[in-house]
Order: C-alpha cells, then structure tokens, then sequence
C-alpha cells in the first residue's frame, strides 16, 4: 500500500494579520500567524496530518486499528479529528495539568483519554511519553505517532508553514518568533525561512527552567534539571528529538505568571483571548525588548498556535482584564 492520505479536512493556509497594538507599542511592525484557523484549531493539525499519513503509507497500522499520542491536548485533537474520519481508533494519554477545555474537545472528538502524572519523557515511567509508547507496544494494531521524536513533526512546518509565511510576507519577514515544546514548529519554520534568507532572526520561546536555551547554547543538556514553570504547550526538561538547534538563533526563557498578565493585557487592548504559549510570546517580547533591538523597517512575525478558549480556566478566568496591580508595569 502506497496511497497518500488526501487531507479529510481544510489544513493550513492560515491568515497573517498585522497588529497595529503591538506594532505601535514596540515601535516595529508585528505581525501575528493565527492557527486557531485551522480545524482543530491549532497549528498541530499540520503534524497530525503528516504523522498519521507516514504512519499508513509504511503500513504502520492497518485499517481500524488505534493511533496514539502523548499530548498536551492540541496534537491529540487533531489526530483524533482525522484519524476518525478515516475509521480509525484514537487514544491520548495527557498529563494532569492539561486544561479541562482540551480535555472536553477531545472527549467530543472521539478520543479515549488517559490522565498521567507529567510529561517527562520516556524516562519516566509516570509519564505521558512512556504510558503511550508502552500501551501502543502491548495494543495489537496500534501506532504511536510520537510527536516528540517523529521527523514528520519537523516535516510538517518545513513543507507547509514555512513557506506559507515567507508567501504571505512577501519574502519580507525579518523575524519569526514561536513558543518551543516539541520543537517541530521552530525547527521546520526555521529551517526553511533559513534556505530563503540566512538574515532572518528564528527566536523561541520557553519557560523559566526549561532546558533547551541551555542544549542551544551549549548542545548538551544540563546536569542538574530542575521543575519548569508549567506553561501548557512549551518547555522541557529532556531535548525531543524534533527540536533541531541548527537553525534557531536563541531562546527567551519567560515566567508563568508575566505570561497570564500579558494574555490579559493583549486581551485587555485588543479584545483578543490569545493561548497560553502565545501568551509566552508577548512575555518575551515585554522582557527582552531592548534586546531584540528591533527597527522601525523590521517585520516581526508571532506565531500563535491555539487560541485562547482553550485556556479559560487558566488565563481568563478570574478576571479577564489585567489586575491593577499590574498594570503600571505592563503599560509603563
């Protein structure tokens, strides 16, 4: 068996649109990728797509057998949207700080889910990772897709995002700036916008005691790793084998909690609800401004791969409009 997998559903082909909040703010011209336009509604539908027609191509799994993932939510989801429609069975193992939103999403999708202490890596037994490479291993026609080391992650944002922006952009973008958790979207983008103009600056973004500004640095992890700030979606405390370093210029670590104040300050001025990792983004931005040193000409692109329902609980629930105590220092 040989066939490709026609795309089930409209993947891809996302909108840039030019935020004038932010680009009179920080004195540059930003711009921002809108993935909740996919399907799904997350940039995750790409890789989705890709791993499960890899995973059929190779007669990896045959005809109704079950695809499984460790997820944060958004890779699951979109598996499971196509994965079903093409009779096949699903099952997410997502660790406990998922969100009760992405949870219900892929309840509705159809997918049969499995709560795990973190998500650790492969090393953990505990872990998403681990609990999902162990049950596909033990499920007869089953598939792990593997997100975290499947080059089809990579892939994905090399033949389809990649050159999506550098279209829409006209081939002017000077900045691509994205959240990194498996490493797929930065390593693909990058990659490609790399082979069209080295000049472009490629910028993740991770939290507070994530390791991979570290492995950038230096290319080996660190000896001493430590807890996180539990940002959904981004940072890591082992290097996935989808994160490839070679195109990514440097990594801006940010605080959990300067990233909900700033979802609630963009919402605040824009009446946008963006998600948690875009919500990193900003950090960077408000922390490192000086450093990035942008131009009045530059062309500054954020990459925002979900959309804010899926993190009420987490970002807007209280009060969707930054704390006074906070907002001197978000505006100042």
């Amino acid at each position: 068996m040989n066939n490709i997998v026609p795309i089930p559903l409209s993947i891809g082909n996302t909108p840039i649109r030019k935020c004038d909040f932010l680009s009179e703010y920080f004195k540059t011209n930003i711009f921002v990728k809108d993935e909740f336009h996919n399907p799904g509604m997350s940039s995750k539908d790409r890789p989705a797509y890709f791993m499960i027609q890899d995973a059929i191509q190779r007669n990896r799994i045959q005809a109704g057998g079950t695809f499984v993932e460790a997820s944060s939510g958004n890779t699951g989801l979109g598996i499971a949207l196509i994965a079903r429609q093409l009779g096949y069975k699903v099952k997410i193992f997502v660790s406990k700080s998922c969100s009760q939103e992405k949870i219900d999403k892929l309840e509705e999708a159809g997918a049969s889910i499995e709560l795990c202490d973190n998500s650790n890596g492969l090393q953990d037994f505990q872990s998403t990772q681990f609990r999902a490479q162990s049950f596909a291993a033990k499920e007869q026609n089953a598939y792990f897709t593997n997100q975290y080391y499947n080059t089809q992650n990579i892939r994905a944002h090399y033949r389809t995002t990649g050159p999506e922006i550098w279209e829409q952009t006209d081939g002017q973008i000077t900045h691509f700036l994205c959240g990194i958790g498996t490493g797929g979207t930065i390593s693909g983008v990058g990659r490609f916008l790399k082979e069209q103009a080295k000049a472009i600056r490629i910028w993740g973004v991770e939290p507070r005691g994530s390791i991979l500004q570290h492995y950038l640095k230096h290319r080996t992890a660190p000896n001493a790793v430590r807890p996180f700030d539990a940002i959904e979606g981004i940072g890591r405390n082992f290097v996935p084998g989808s994160f490839d370093p070679q195109p990514i210029d440097q990594i801006f670590q940010v605080e959990k909690d300067v990233s909900i104040d700033m979802a609630q300050w963009y919402y605040q001025h824009t009446d946008i609800r963006c998600g948690f990792s875009s919500a990193a983004v900003l950090a960077s931005l408000k922390c490192y401004s000086a450093a990035m040193r942008f131009h009045s000409d530059d062309n500054v692109l954020l990459f925002f791969p979900d959309h804010g329902s899926r993190y009420l609980s987490k970002l807007y629930a209280e009060n969707s409009k930054v704390s006074t105590s906070n907002a001197h220092s978000l505006n100042g």
